[in-house]
């Protein structure tokens, strides 16, 4: 397997003007690492892969992989194994075939293409199906085909583009436990994009969350970590909301007072919230917002309720193990998950309790402030 280190990397296309998609990525991924690229549509976190994989020209910057500079090398030779999004499976060929092309084109001999379509058969189950055409596949059956092809390819470096989202919610679980396994067994590089940050958080050692790029901003990477520190302690409100399911609540406020292990925010709402964040940077009377994570937030008698919230039920989703209650707090969407039923309807008040050590603040330039405190819910 093998490193990759993405340094100053800049993708530009001249539409009309010269527009930058990706600005200043700089990345240090390890051997045997899990990455994944995370971010909304228009981010450029296909297209960061594709520049690794050679299909994109890299406008500035530097791509090495273990060590050796990768700008100008074409695909073939980078070492790299591709799963798209599509399966590109050749119906007119069944899935040995399919799974052997690759390496018939680069001249292999016979008894090294059947060892290598046998073990790669083997670690994706896909031994009975070696002689169906793809038309006789199921969705995941597909997938796991097109892993295999890129498998037999023995790559230093593996990349997934997007590749679940043309399956159904339970084959999408299952080929994330599928993925998860492969990377264990090959002890494999991987590089993984996805939109859906369920996947990104389950799957990755690490996260690149990035953003559709702003003129002003100096990159568009916004923050690279595990998925439990981008939980715990995003960088600024862009990835707090974009890490975690359902995301996270936002409320607007002024700081009222400060402290280094705690403040105090007046909500727009009028209601006074007391948070474990230190805000000393900022001053009295700044222009702040709160935000609250839906999981966290707990009933009014809970010896962790240091602070309550109340607000108009608009919809409310009753799953049996848990609930979702999506209200109306002065205008702003506020989604309460629940461990069991709630009993309320639309249009119903309900209270809700918030602890301090669950809270995070956000400054004007929408940057987090320190978090004084870890909470979980008991």
């Amino acid at each position: 397997m093998a490193e990759v280190t993405l340094t100053n990397v800049l993708k530009n296309y001249k539409l009309g003007v010269l527009k930058d998609t990706l600005r200043n990525i700089n990345l240090d991924i390890k051997d045997g690492e899990f990455i994944v690229f995370v971010g909304p549509s228009g981010c450029g976190k296909s297209t960061l892969l594709r520049m690794v994989a050679g299909l994109e020209d890299i406008t500035g910057g530097e791509l090495k992989i273990d060590g050796v500079y990768m700008n100008d090398i074409p695909p073939v030779e980078r070492g790299v194994g591709m799963v798209f999004q599509s399966y590109a499976l050749y119906p007119h060929m069944d899935v040995r075939e399919n799974m052997a092309f690759g390496l018939k084109l680069k001249k292999f001999d016979k008894d090294t293409i059947e060892k290598r379509v046998a073990h790669a058969s083997k670690i994706l189950g896909l031994e009975a199906l070696m002689d169906r055409k793809p038309k006789a596949l199921s969705g995941g059956q597909r997938q796991r085909v097109a892993i295999g092809r890129s498998i037999v390819q023995q790559p230093n470096v593996f990349l997934f583009d997007e590749p679940l989202s043309n399956l159904d919610a339970a084959l999408r679980v299952k080929m994330r436990i599928e993925i998860a396994k492969l990377h264990k067994e090959l002890n494999a590089t991987i590089i993984y994009v996805t939109h859906d940050q369920v996947e990104a958080m389950t799957l990755a050692d690490r996260i690149a969350v990035l953003s559709p790029l702003k003129d002003s901003a100096e990159t568009n990477l916004e923050q690279f970590g595990s998925p439990l520190e981008l939980y715990h302690n995003p960088c600024n409100k862009f990835v707090a909301g974009f890490i975690g399911s359902p995301k996270m609540n936002f409320l607007k406020g002024q700081l009222i007072e400060i402290g280094e292990e705690r403040c105090r925010v007046k909500l727009n709402t009028g209601d006074v919230i007391t948070a474990c964040v230190d805000a000393r940077r900022a001053n009295v009377g700044d222009k702040v917002e709160l935000g609250i994570r839906p999981e966290h937030l707990v009933p009014v008698d809970h010896p962790d309720a240091e602070n309550r919230l109340s607000g108009v039920v608009q919809v409310a989703e009753h799953l049996g193990a848990e609930s979702f209650v999506y209200m109306d707090v002065d205008g702003e969407d506020f989604t309460v998950k629940a461990a069991s039923e709630i009993p309320v309807d639309t249009g119903d008040s309900l209270e809700v309790g918030i602890p301090a050590k669950a809270c995070y603040l956000f400054d004007h330039e929408e940057k987090a402030f320190r978090r004084t405190s870890k909470y979980n819910r008991s």
